[in-house]
């Protein structure tokens, strides 16, 4: 029996005598007790014993026991609540530091963490090769070394060697991570809960982001060859074997690949109240193929698409094991369009797919230059908007029902800036549903652009689905906000000979005149529903016009409002073909009819358009804003528009929101919005639908 193992016995011996066995006993039971520790205590009892009493012994058994607690081998604090995350998901990426679970495997290996830092290239290689850690352990260490890798020199002067470098660490850093998530024994669903794989994930997403945008800014001006198929691309970098394939995103005029792809997470906002997306696999970026929203082609054709696409890039490596996917030089990239893709199949498994839903449409935004031009164009100044223009928020899906959104006076899409915002928001909408801004000039009257609006949707439907056979085509919802709901309640209703008539009672025509009044004039005053709209929702729209129209500050305001140049032509030669020449009753038209006109409660023309009847083939919704809260109801207006404006018998809801003439922007109204897009959903499965009568 050792001399550790030996029992202590006190018993007819000297308390000092005993304390120093004990000692003694401790010193060769514990590896962790030091011998310095054990020499300085015996030295301690020996001068104890200079003094007689038990006492004084006493008080040197207890700083004996006080200098041994002091020696304990593991230690335990309180962990604050702010340290809790960074502790378990603090790593490179989070905090610029290495993860804990790289500190664990570098200490099993015998590499010290700062000199793994210092030889980045020779910790990397012997990591690689140590049998000491589990693949998934090796893969996750790895990956996030490369990726530290990667970032410091990213933050160097980029020479092409530089470059090389570090496209070739984050290609490395994204190999790893992919075979830790695909390639080892546990699959991704027995993961799920751990930590760790959402950062190895983290380090994929991230890694594969910078290495397309760099692989992007570096073959800018000697873009990569095109390979078979369309959107198809090859390149070689450094040692790397790089296909790829876009083909699954529709970019704007048709073009085979963007000219720069920016990562979403480098946008930020300020006007939209949330930014959305959707977590999985992939690295999220913006696929940019111009610079401008606003171009030459928005005046030659009808509408446009966006030059801002949402992309999810996805990298995979060659190899059915471990070994080849580690080994080869092989890449292959695929980008999907997330709105129409979910997931995708990769490695066997289905996999979700990562999304922004926000960074496009806010990119669109910030960069059309709306709020300024639409000023500009009310008052005839700068470039103006000639006619109506659709803009298609995400590339064109068949198998979407379409969204079609029109602002109002004075205004432009940026009217609807958290509304199509939070209906992409809503996953249910937006995989149901895709969004058409229409962008009209609102200094035009309200028949000249219940006409061009008509046409531009019409030709762009024409355009996208030329049979008319697409689910895009049917159903669609009209939303439009003040100007834009008068419009959008004319589009939707039937004219009849109700304002041809009145024309004849004004001017009385006969003969070539009438043949001619009937060509020219008709198509303004003689009109049909849209037929492929079944629902509308109507915000704060002057139905029967507003008395606010005709204050002193609207009539100044309308008098600076100048037509666009085409539409005064038009005006002008209408207006000659309605007044006899040299007549006693001649009529001279010293100022143009203009939209704030047509927006009177005593106009003529939005009197009698007021009565018109919508189509009975469509649902109507009212979203009224109320500013005047001491009024009753009917008294009661949004500070524009009154209520007795706003209101229409036999619509399907009315929602009354105390709010001021933007009421479409409270969130309010933005959940009664999209609401009312999941009841059309619901209803617009099953055949067309007859609105019950009033």
């Amino acid at each position: 029996m050792s001399l550790a193992n030996k029992p202590i016995r006190c018993s007819g011996a000297s308390l000092s005598d005993c304390i120093e066995v004990s000692v003694l006993r401790l010193d060769a039971s514990s590896a962790k007790f030091s011998k310095t520790l054990s020499l300085n205590v015996q030295l301690v009892l020996l001068c104890g014993r200079r003094y007689a009493g038990t006492l004084w012994q006493g008080a040197f058994l207890l700083l004996l026991l006080l200098m041994l607690g002091g020696c304990a081998g593991v230690k335990v604090s309180a962990l604050e609540t702010r340290d809790y995350m960074s502790l378990r998901r603090g790593d490179v990426l989070s905090t610029g530091r290495l993860s804990t679970s790289v500190g664990a495997a570098l200490q099993v290996v015998g590499i010290d963490r700062d000199e793994c830092t210092a030889a980045a290239e020779v910790c990397l290689r012997t990591l690689g090769k140590s049998k000491a850690l589990g693949d998934e352990q090796r893969l996750s260490v790895l990956a996030e070394l490369w990726l530290q890798e990667a970032l410091r020199l990213d933050r160097l002067d980029h020479s092409d060697a530089q470059t090389d470098a570090m496209l070739d660490a984050y290609l490395e850093s994204a190999r790893h991570a992919y075979a830790y998530l695909f390639m080892t024994e546990r699959t991704l669903g027995q993961r799920a809960l751990d930590d760790r794989q959402t950062q190895v994930r983290d380090y994929y997403n991230f890694s594969v982001q910078q290495a397309l945008t760099g692989l992007f800014e570096r073959y800018r001006g000697n873009p990569p060859e095109t390979g078979e198929g369309k959107g198809v691309f090859v390149m070689q970098n450094g040692r790397w074997q790089i296909q790829g394939t876009v083909g699954d995103v529709r970019l704007a005029g048709g073009r085979d690949l963007p000219k720069a792809l920016i990562p979403a997470a480098s946008l930020s906002f300020k006007g939209l109240r949330n930014q959305y997306r959707r977590d999985g696999l992939g690295a999220e970026l913006v696929a940019m193929t111009d610079r401008r929203v606003v171009t030459k082609d928005s005046a030659e054709l009808a509408w446009s698409e966006t030059p801002f696409p949402a992309v999810t890039a996805v990298v995979s490596f060659p190899g059915t094991t471990l070994d080849e996917v580690l080994s080869t030089q092989k890449v292959h990239i695929v980008g999907y369009d997330p709105f129409r893709q979910n997931s995708i199949s990769l490695a066997g498994r289905e996999i979700p797919l990562a999304g922004s839903f926000t960074s496009g449409y806010g990119l669109w935004l910030a960069r059309s230059g709306f709020a300024t031009q639409s000023l500009l164009t009310l008052v005839g100044r700068g470039e103006v908007l000639e006619k109506p223009h659709v803009y298609l928020m995400q590339p064109y899906d068949p198998n979407r029902r379409i969204i079609v959104m029109l602002h109002g006076l004075a205004s432009s899409p940026e009217a609807w800036i958290n509304v199509a915002n939070e209906v992409l928001g809503d996953e249910t909408l937006r995989q149901h549903y895709q969004i058409w801004q229409v962008y009209y000039p609102t200094n035009a009257p309200l028949a000249f652009n219940n006409k061009a609006i008509r046409t531009a949707i019409e030709q762009t439907l024409e355009h996208f689905d030329p049979s008319g056979t697409a689910q895009a085509s049917r159903d669609m919802v009209v939303i439009g906000h003040s100007m834009g709901g008068v419009l959008s309640r004319l589009m939707l209703s039937s004219s009849g000979d109700r304002l041809w008539d009145a024309l004849l009672e004004r001017y009385p025509l006969h003969g070539r005149r009438l043949e001619r009044v009937q060509k020219e004039v008709g198509p303004y005053v003689r009109f049909e529903p849209l037929p492929d709209v079944s629902r509308a929702i109507f915000v704060a729209a002057p139905h029967r016009g507003t008395p606010f129209a005709e204050n002193r500050i609207s009539r100044w305001a309308a008098g600076l409002v100048k037509l666009p140049v085409s539409v005064l032509g038009r005006i002008t030669d209408v207006a000659q073909l309605l007044v006899v020449p040299d007549s006693a009753d001649a009529e001279v038209l010293t100022r143009p009819v203009n939209s704030i006109d047509n927006l009177s409660s005593n106009d003529p023309f939005v009197r009698l358009s007021a009565e018109l009847p919508i189509s009975p083939m469509v649902r109507y919704h009212s979203i009224i804003g109320n500013y005047t809260p001491a009024l009753s109801l009917l008294d009661s207006s949004d500070g524009v528009v009154p209520y007795s404006s706003s209101h229409l018998a036999g619509a399907e809801s009315e929602i009354v929101i105390p709010f001021g003439h933007s009421v479409q922007e409270t969130p309010e109204a933005i959940m009664e919005i999209r609401r009312i897009l999941h009841v059309h959903l619901q209803q617009a499965d099953g055949d067309r639908f007859a609105r019950p009568a009033p």
